[in-house]
Parts: structure tokens; C-alpha cells; sequence
């Protein structure tokens, strides 16, 4: 389980949340019904992304962030940051 962070949307949710809790996590309080409408159908047809749990009656926080973490090619080693392959910054060369 994660430790809750002030800076991390998904902490604030419910084990099981509500489409328009997880649109206002994943793209803000103004943008969540737009996203509803012309994203979640997109989505959530995709591999990964949970399903509603009927006997919850959401999706499953955890998977969704998985989902976007792969999504958005997040992750995270020992160090704490993605490794993208940059190397190490040596400064200007003369």
C-alpha cells in the first residue's frame, strides 16, 4: 500500500471509486466531465483499465493507477524516477 501524498490525487480516493471521482483525479475538477464523455468511453475498452466492481460500486483505485502508470510509461525504480535512458548531465562542453 501506498503512503498517502498531499501531492498524489489517487491518495484521496476510496479503495473503489466513482467514474467522476477518478475523472477529477486524473484531470481536474473542470475538465473531469469532458473527459467522462469523450475519454472514459475510449479507456475503458482498453487492456488494464479496471472494470466497475458491482459489488463495490466503482473501480479499483490501485488498477487505475497501475493503468496510467503504464500508460504513461511511469516506472518508478529504487531511485524514485523514471529511467529514461538520458545518462548523466556532465555540464557544458567548451
Amino acid at each position: 500500500m501506498r503512503a498517502a501524498n498531499d501531492n498524489d490525487p489517487f491518495s484521496r480516493l476510496p479503495l473503489f471509486a466513482s467514474d467522476v471521482e477518478i475523472a477529477e483525479a486524473i484531470v481536474g475538477k473542470k475538465a473531469a466531465t469532458r473527459w467522462m464523455k469523450e475519454r472514459l468511453p475510449t479507456i475503458s475498452g482498453k487492456p488494464g483499465f479496471p472494470k466497475i466492481d458491482a459489488f463495490h460500486g466503482g473501480r479499483a483505485v490501485p488498477l487505475v493507477r497501475v493503468f496510467y502508470e503504464s500508460y504513461l510509461g511511469i516506472t518508478v525504480g529504487k531511485g524514485g524516477m523514471p529511467d529514461r535512458g538520458e545518462g548523466e548531465w556532465k555540464g557544458r562542453k567548451h
